[in-house]
């Protein structure tokens, strides 16, 4: 029987308003999401990113700390919310203001 250690090759990706980085990482075939991004160093760059504690993602969708990655795969560290979008909603709601699609006001002519 070979029992080989293969190499999975994955992407980390963090962004703020002022920079963005995607580091390109080699991991052991069965690194968890978690695992992945406390090897990367993304702290290094990026001071306030936690590795122990933030929300993860894999192209888009999230996924738990124990998510074993294939090869390809892209992490996304995802920023805390600054506001609590159903709060903003319900605010937007009692002072009678209607939103369209994207955000912006609807001017009532």
């Amino acid at each position: 029987m070979n029992c080989m250690n293969t190499k999975t090759q994955i992407e980390v990706a963090y962004a703020t308003l002022q920079k963005q980085i995607i580091l390109e990482c080699e991991v052991e075939s069965g690194t968890t999401v978690r695992d992945a991004v406390r090897q990367s160093g993304i702290e290094l760059h990026f001071s306030e990113v936690d590795p122990e504690n933030c929300d993860l993602g894999v192209f888009g969708k999230a996924v738990t700390a124990d998510y074993e990655l294939v090869d390809g795969d892209r992490i996304e560290i995802y920023r805390p919310l600054i506001a609590d979008p159903k709060e903003i909603r319900r605010q937007r709601a009692a002072r009678g203001l209607k939103m369209k699609k994207g955000g912006g006001a609807i001017n009532p002519d």
